[in-house]
């Protein structure tokens, strides 16, 4: 694939983009109470077809094989969706999707397939082959043995209902993305275009450059609200991390421990709200709850995330006796809040539409709108006609991706929904833990993780949300609290290795083994691998009990990430060295008993956590008084 497609593809794409963001705004009545397009857009699946039109088949141009092959395949596919648009009023009253005509059905089946080759075009072969799979397990569904074996289904049957129902490609994803994540996807490449990534940047340099350990300190802050805005792990790393990682690596990192920063730091953009890269949408749509209850939620973990890393970079230059940078190489925070204060002016407007009036499906066009105007009169960063050009294929670029993804998960969704496995696989969840919540977890988790290797973190957040969710829920857990852990769970795969994509896309910008910089950026977010067993088993964790007890559970989770990234890096910050492995042994088990919620491990009388709390707090106790007493310890060091 070429780096630098044809300047034509480039301005084809960029009318795309426009026309979908058209028609996205004209369905949502974003300036009116009346549509433009109403004379054309009769009922919503014309909505979903016309828009799946001007994005899904140019999966072929942007992502090209042989010209030959990819505009022909785009004619055919448009003719298709084309003939779907205009019979779509008649399929709704006919009920197509069980009893389609047979050229409904050759033209279902035709863009079946080319589906599947966008999507393994898109987004790789290991989600191609896993929707490729599922879409095709109606038909072969009675030959296969016991958990995988439903209601079966006929070519015909399975094409009609994947193509013309709203439960397979245009089931509840595909809809969360039509109606609310479009907008997101565009304020964040307008933000990073119009220059939001330095500018976020250049503010946590500022901020914090000067502390110890200040470059990996910024690359935390800034990748992590960047990693927000994109929902791409690996395009942060290698948009931020260019400047993050050569700053860490000047103060003294070794580069595996660079790599393995940034790679940690854009990773956790994906689980910090407001955006939560468009995740936390579709969350709120499968659940049928408002965006601001997931947001509410999401923030609590994310922000113990983030101050686990810092407390980890923190410990980790203790230790290692690393520096802040020099006054010299730090930019003026007067003069970039001066240069850059509209973008902080958009994000707040964002949050204010989103959190206060609660107007998630037109708040990023509105902020978007706002910056784009306030970037064309302050003098950095203004657009000019190329650069304008630039965003608009941008956005389409990610738009095409996108839907040809959640288009080709929506394919698994339909097929479990078609031969009723979904709740078949739930049932043989259960039946396997029984009643043992704890064993049920560890086996989501390892589910999560296994998936996230092969799919995009919400690809598999998607799957998982039907497959898995349902068997979590049934224990009595809170439903948010379930999906925000299958979510966790999904995006681990991008630092554990030995996939870690997120840590080997760093090492390359670091020049370290990728190996190392995998194993470096588990242990700098170990952390991240607690933290769903925290607020999946407590939900005050995630403001879903009284005040008095997520104040509780939130002061045990903070001190026992304390204790954990002391124990785990050598230095406890505000302390100093620990130096002997048994004593960060004790200190990092008491940190994890600390921070862990009551796990059935106490008398009857004794309060929830008394018994963890009291085991945690007598290790970390033994293990500092043994550090005072048996090793020599440094001077106290302050955060």
């Amino acid at each position: 694939m070429a780096s630098q497609p044809h300047p034509f593809i480039r301005s084809l794409v960029a009318g795309l983009a426009l026309t979908a963001l058209v028609l996205a705004m004209d369905t949502l009545r974003l300036f009116g109470g009346s549509q433009w397009l109403g004379f054309l857009v009769q009922v919503e699946t014309q909505y979903f077809y016309a828009l799946i039109a001007l994005l899904a088949p140019w999966a072929y141009i942007t992502f090209p094989s042989k010209p030959w092959i990819d505009w022909p395949v785009v004619a055919i596919a448009l003719g298709i969706l084309a003939l779907f648009f205009v019979t779509a009023e008649q399929a709704l009253d006919e009920a197509w999707e069980f009893a389609a005509p047979e050229y409904a059905i050759y033209a279902s089946l035709a863009f079946w397939a080319i589906l599947l080759e966008a999507l393994r075009r898109a987004a790789g072969w290991p989600l191609c082959l896993i929707a490729g799979f599922f879409s095709v397990l109606p038909i072969v569904t009675e030959y296969m043995p016991g958990p995988l074996n439903g209601l079966p289904a006929t070519w015909g049957q399975a094409a009609a209902y994947h193509v013309l129902s709203i439960e397979s490609i245009f089931g509840l994803p595909f809809r969360a993305f039509a109606n609310l994540v479009i907008g997101f996807v565009v304020f964040g490449v307008v933000l990073q275009h119009t220059g939001g990534g330095k500018f976020f940047l250049d503010l946590a340099f500022a901020l914090l450059g000067k502390k110890r350990g200040g470059p990996a300190k910024v690359a935390i802050v800034s990748s992590g609200l960047m990693g927000s805005m994109s929902g791409s792990v690996v395009t942060n790393v290698l948009t931020t991390g260019q400047l993050t990682i050569p700053a860490m690596r000047k103060a003294g990192m070794a580069p595996h421990v660079a790599g393995g920063v940034e790679a940690c730091a854009s990773t956790g953009g994906v689980l910090l709200p407001p955006i939560m890269g468009s995740t936390a949408f579709i969350m709120a749509t499968l659940l049928d709850i408002a965006y601001i209850d997931v947001a509410i939620a999401a923030a609590l973990p994310a922000v113990l995330y983030f101050v686990s890393l810092y407390m980890q970079i923190d410990a980790y230059a203790g230790r290692n006796n690393l520096q802040g940078l020099d006054s010299a190489d730090i930019p003026s925070i007067r003069k970039t809040l001066l240069d850059g204060w509209f973008y902080m002016g958009a994000f707040a407007l964002l949050i204010f539409l989103l959190i206060f009036l609660q107007r998630e499906s037109i708040a990023p066009y509105y902020a978007t709108a706002v910056l784009l105007i306030l970037n064309q009169i302050s003098k950095t960063n203004r657009l000019t006609f190329q650069g304008g050009l630039d965003l608009l294929y941008g956005v389409g670029k990610l738009l095409i991706e996108l839907v040809v993804i959640l288009a080709g998960v929506g394919l698994i969704v339909g097929s479990l929904s078609m031969t009723g496995l979904s709740g078949t696989l739930v049932n043989d969840l259960l039946s396997i833990a029984g009643d043992d919540v704890g064993l049920l977890l560890l086996m989501g988790a390892l589910t999560s993780f296994v998936l996230g290797i092969g799919m995009t973190v919400t690809a598999a957040y998607i799957f998982l949300a039907v497959v898995l969710a349902p068997a979590l829920v049934s224990q009595d857990l809170d439903p948010l609290s379930v999906h925000l852990f299958i979510l966790y769970w999904a995006m681990l795969s991008y630092i554990t290795p030995p996939v870690a994509l997120g840590a080997y896309a760093a090492a390359s910008i670091a020049g370290a083994n990728p190996l190392k910089t995998g194993f470096a950026a588990m242990t700098m977010g170990s952390v991240i691998y607690v933290i769903p067993f925290i607020f999946v088993l407590d939900p005050g964790f995630i403001l879903k009990s009284d005040t008095l007890s997520s104040m509780q559970v939130v002061l045990e989770a903070l001190i026992g990430v304390w204790l954990i990234c002391g124990g785990l890096q050598g230095f406890l910050s505000g302390y100093g060295r620990l130096n002997h492995y048994l004593v960060r042994v004790a200190v990092a088990v008491g940190g994890l008993m600390i921070a862990l919620p009551y796990m059935g491990i106490a008398w009857p009388e004794a309060p929830a956590n008394t018994v963890h709390l009291m085991i945690g707090l007598v290790l970390a106790v033994v293990g500092v008084l043994a550090n005072r007493v048996f090793f020599r310890r440094d001077q106290p060091i302050a955060l």
